[in-house]
């Protein structure tokens, strides 16, 4: 489902007045100094309007920003761009934003490259040449057995380099680049793809021949969301968003033929998407089941559909079997969430299942692969990921369910207390090796291939961390990386792994919040920079969705522990499993904001972080967390970065025509009943901002083409912020708007450094310590 959520972008396999006091149950601490303020900032005109919902009524005088084409919100962005350029480029004596991208970009290598993965006759991978901003995805043949076979690779050029799909041509020509879907065809002859070129996540599809190297098709459709092949690569398969961006058509594409494209199927129902996928073979497409070689059969429903139960479905030997949350009948268990059952793979046997596998009582089950031989689980445990796998077929009695230790799993062996598990491409069935990237905040990503049928694993690549200094975290992280390269052999011969970090401390803790549930708190830090007590920090969260937030390896935070600031991640409620995300979504999501005010209490209890540094980011629905956080606690957090929040979510969720509103009655509730709306308008950042109060400095972000968070959002929050709170204080309230990108900013490697860097630069200036450089 498209959701108002920020994607993290994976790996490459894979970023003030003095005199003025705040109000709030904590000590009340001045404002940092800012001896240095720019010019006053924009004023936004007011333009009156009024809002009417369940015999209510509200003024908002800055709706007038929802026009995108209104010339004066163009003019607004463009000042607010300017002011947010002057407060940030005079920290640090003019030169931090600079000095900071430099550190980063150092700690770039010139060129990245993913270990090639087999498949077929071909090995593919994915690199970044020698500085440029985007990846390339290639392929080589693989060399075939035996001295004959070697040979004839040798004669026929075996080791030549594909280009399948330069990004930097696409981004040179167009300014601007985002692949969404990318998907080889089962015979290797053909590569589809998404495309969007402007922000606006309405992608293109484009099919390419690789024989010919040319773009044979190019779909009249816009909004184009998830591709599958057929098993004989003669059809393509794609999903079709309708106007409010909800995938709600399966359009067929007979490819090498000039018929127009047919339509599969629609969903009418607006409270659902449609995604399809084929199975691991190929020989199925779903979530309804369909005959990738025979589509006039056409569509079979797993089960009757039932509202928030869901179906993953693989297929092996004429079985399928099926993620699942639908109820059971006659069996007691305490699982949670999802279990693995099986049925044959025939249209009138497709209501017979069999409990495969029960999850136990301490985990629970979140997704699934196949293989040839083997079933992968994805697993949760105490939370933290797990990967199991199972061999099939799976030869028990399915009189009674099992659970899971009863099929002789083997878990993928993973550092302990790992905070990050990605799964690579593994698109080979035959193939007994499953690829994941493994990392923690403290573990640059580990590439790994398991073998699951000798049950030993290989650790494949790091990630290089270059430009190493004689600071803190970079001359030490020489010798921390120095001594994972040590150990890398020690790993693959012993089968354990061994701690990786010297300098940098990251420990997992539990938070009671108001209610007395704990809360999963990750914090990390440097042993040498940090200072008991004194240092500064920043919390991150999201909370949304039931996905969890991103605590993988980024070398950009190395900047930040070199400097002594403590960074920690708040697990709150409304991510995770589906039972914890459950306790912060809808009319619980005032749990999420509880959650979050507790962590940032407990780090300046314990003194990880000063009272007077603490600072909070939250990136799109995580910017809603922390906009009602400050709200509750404007004397909680010194500083904070909303990246593309979302802000106003009372008047957007009222306004069921924007794209993804009625999708998200499911996560914050529908404001057409009473109580639900009654929730959203309790906690709605935009509407709950205190008169007069002295909120913290703030940086906002925004992005013009963005369809996920309107840039309405971000402009009107600050221009609010600006008109009714503390006037001296709101003047280190800046907005600034990326006017040619969407919901994902630029994406390329060295641009990214410089979007950091302004954020890093920002938070050092409100806490008056810019000049602080690293130890």
């Amino acid at each position: 489902m498209l959701r108002r959520r920020h994607y993290p972008l994976p790996a490459l396999l894979r970023l003030f007045s003095a005199s003025c006091r705040r109000r709030s149950g904590l000590p009340s601490h001045p404002c940092p100094p800012n001896t240095e303020l720019p010019p006053p900032p924009p004023v936004a005109k007011k333009v009156p309007f009024t809002v009417s919902a369940h015999g209510r009524s509200w003024s908002d005088p800055f709706h007038w920003m929802r026009d995108t084409s209104d010339p004066d919100l163009a003019a607004l962005l463009a000042a607010e761009n300017a002011y947010a350029d002057a407060f940030v480029s005079s920290a640090g004596g003019g030169g931090l934003r600079a000095r900071l991208a430099a550190e980063m970009r150092a700690r770039l290598p010139p060129s990245v490259a993913s270990p090639p993965q087999p498949w077929g006759p071909w090995s593919y991978y994915q690199y970044v040449p020698d500085g440029m901003e985007y990846p390339i995805l290639a392929r080589k043949l693989r060399p075939s057995g035996g001295l004959a076979g070697s040979l004839l690779s040798y004669l026929s050029d075996w080791d030549k380099e594909e280009v399948l799909l330069d990004w930097n041509e696409i981004a040179e020509k167009f300014g601007y680049v985002h692949i969404g879907s990318c998907r080889t065809s089962p015979d290797h002859r053909f590569l589809a793809y998404t495309l969007d070129t402007s922000g606006g996540e309405l992608f293109s599809l484009e099919v390419k021949d690789l024989q010919s190297k040319r773009v044979i098709f190019s779909s009249p459709h816009k909004g184009i969301v998830s591709l599958a092949w057929s098993h004989d690569s003669e059809n393509l398969f794609y999903t079709v968003c309708d106007d409010t961006l909800r995938p709600n058509q399966v359009f067929c594409k007979k490819m090498q033929s000039d018929e127009a494209d047919f339509l599969v199927f629609t969903e009418n129902d607006v409270n659902c998407c449609v995604d399809i996928t084929s199975t691991k073979d190929f020989k199925y497409i779903t979530v309804y089941v369909m005959e990738s070689g025979n589509v006039k059969e056409g569509l079979w429903p797993v089960k009757k559909r039932t509202n928030k139960v869901q179906y993953f479905l693989e297929h092996h030997s004429g079985f399928f079997y099926i993620l699942t949350n639908a109820p059971l009948e006659d069996i007691e268990t305490s699982a949670e969430g999802y279990y693995l059952a099986r049925c044959r793979a025939e249209k009138a046997l497709m209501d017979r299942w069999q409990v495969v596998a029960l999850p136990g009582s301490d985990c629970i089950f979140q997704d699934m692969d196949i293989f040839h031989e083997h079933l992968v689980l994805f697993l949760r445990k105490d939370g933290l990921p797990l990967f199991c796998s199972i061999d099939l077929p799976v030869k028990v009695d399915f009189q009674e369910p099992k659970e899971l230790g009863n099929l002789t799993p083997w878990f993928f062996p993973t550092p302990s207390n790992l905070c990050s598990i990605l799964p690579g491409a593994n698109n080979d069935y035959m193939s007994s090796t499953y690829r994941l990237v493994v990392s923690s905040p403290v573990i640059p990503d580990l590439t790994v291939d398991y073998d699951m049928r000798k049950k030993t694993f290989t650790i494949l690549h790091q990630e290089e961390v270059t430009g190493l200094s004689s600071s803190l975290c970079t001359s030490g992280l020489q010798s921390n990386v120095s001594s994972i390269q040590q150990s890398l052999q020690l790993i693959e011969d012993s089968q354990s792994w061994s701690d990786l970090s010297k300098l940098l401390t990251c420990e997992r803790v539990q938070v009671i919040s108001h209610d007395g549930v704990s809360i999963p708190l990750v914090i990390l830090y440097s042993r040498e920079a940090h200072i008991h007590g004194e240092s500064p920090g920043i919390l991150f969260g999201y909370g949304a969705y039931g996905e969890d937030l991103d605590k993988s390896w980024c070398s950009d935070r190395l900047s930040l522990l070199a400097r002594g600031w403590i960074l920690a991640f708040a697990d709150v409620r409304g991510g995770g499993d589906p039972s914890w995300h459950l306790a912060g979504s809808k009319t619980n999501k005032i749990n999420s904001i509880q959650d979050f005010a507790a962590c940032g209490m407990h780090l300046i209890k314990e003194g990880f972080v000063h009272e007077s540094r603490l600072c909070a980011v939250g990136c799109s629905a995580g910017g809603l967390l922390v906009g009602a956080a400050i709200n509750m606690m404007p004397n909680l957090f010194s500083a904070a970065v909303l990246k593309v929040p979302f802000l106003d979510i009372c008047n957007t969720m009222l306004d069921s025509t924007l794209p993804l509103t009625i999708l998200d009655y499911e996560e914050f509730g529908d404001p057409n009943i009473p109580a639900e709306f009654d929730a959203i308008r309790s906690y709605s950042p935009y509407e709950n901002l205190s008169p007069g109060i002295c909120y913290p400095p703030m940086l906002v972000t925004a992005s013009f083409n963005d369809t996920r968070v309107g840039v309405w959002e971000a402009a009107k929050w600050v221009s609010k912020v600006r008109d009714i709170t503390c006037p001296s204080c709101s003047q280190s309230v800046v907005l600034k708007t990326n006017m040619q990108s969407g919901h994902f900013g630029e994406g390329g490697r060295f641009m990214s450094c410089e979007e950091t860097a302004f954020e890093y630069a920002f938070l050092m200036k409100a806490l008056g310590m810019d000049d602080i450089a690293a130890k």
